[in-house]
């Protein structure tokens, strides 16, 4: 038979210190509303079509004939771009 522990045993308090009183939040910095990118000139425009048209160029191993679809293509490509991140139409 196992013998049984008495139940007038106290047991030593708990080692964890006492629940403090909270101290009060740091109100948080207000940030500035985003207003998202800003416009693209249209210089930058320009020389986003051309980067672009020139890797359509490289593609197609920069054969003759396909400057003016590629240019066209690209124009199309960044103005849908450009939409897109600027929720409106391009300058």
């Amino acid at each position: 038979m196992t013998p049984r522990r008495p139940t007038d045993i106290t047991r030593p308090s708990d080692p964890s210190p006492a629940p403090t009183a909270r101290a009060p939040r740091k109100p948080r910095a207000v940030m500035p509303p985003v207003l998202g990118p800003a416009p693209v000139t249209p210089e930058e425009r320009h020389a986003l079509i051309a980067q672009n048209a020139y890797l359509r160029a490289e593609r197609r191993g920069f054969a003759a004939g396909g400057e003016t679809e590629d240019w066209l293509a690209a124009e199309i490509e960044v103005d849908a771009l450009l939409r897109i991140s600027h929720g409106g139409s391009p300058q």
